[in-house]
């Protein structure tokens, strides 16, 4: 008797104790405020929110055939253009890449082929196709079809826009359209 009563009480306490367990608790500042959450709306035709619809039309407007950009490299004291240029396409940074720059041959990762043989990387291939960080330098190349590569020193601001923008002054306008003649 006194063995069947211990285990229903022991059978009791275990009950409880996982109910407890399986509540949901928010977390608690010390001050006794607890997390909130929100419910985000999303577009009835698409299913994204506005946060996904920018970064997908950033994307498409990125590998839009035929596209043109405008850059410009702003000093942060002046506030004045130091150099203008198009873009045809876009504006690339330097450490991306086409494939990863790292692979083992365990099969932990994502497979890639490269040269043949299967490897696999940690590395995630990113949303434009690409692997890699951003920026150290940026190379574009213009409506004529010259390369560029530009990189950031003194705090520079970079805009680039899909439609020109009216500035006072350029210091560097790399449209030029006459060519120097040879010697």
């Amino acid at each position: 008797m006194k063995r069947s009563i211990i285990t229903i009480v022991g059978i009791a306490i275990i009950s409880l104790s996982l109910s407890a367990c399986n509540e949901e608790q928010a977390p608690k500042s010390a001050s006794g405020v607890t997390k909130a959450t929100v419910t985000v709306p999303v577009d009835p035709q698409t299913g994204m929110t506005i946060e996904q619809q920018n970064i997908a039309g950033r994307l498409q407007m990125d590998n839009k055939p035929g596209s043109v950009k405008h850059l410009y490299v702003i000093s942060p004291e002046s506030g004045q253009v130091l150099i203008y240029s198009t873009v045809k396409g876009k504006v690339t940074s330097s450490g991306k890449r086409l494939s990863p720059k790292t692979v083992n041959g365990s099969q932990y990762g994502f497979q890639v082929q490269i040269g043949g043989q299967n490897y696999y990387t940690s590395e995630v291939l990113e949303d434009d196709g690409t692997y890699g960080s951003s920026v150290e330098y940026i190379y574009w190349w213009d409506t004529q079809g010259r390369y560029h590569q530009h990189f950031f020193t003194g705090g520079q601001i970079l805009h680039i826009s899909d439609y020109p923008i009216a500035v006072k002054s350029v210091i560097l306008n790399l449209e030029v359209t006459n060519t120097p003649e040879e010697k």
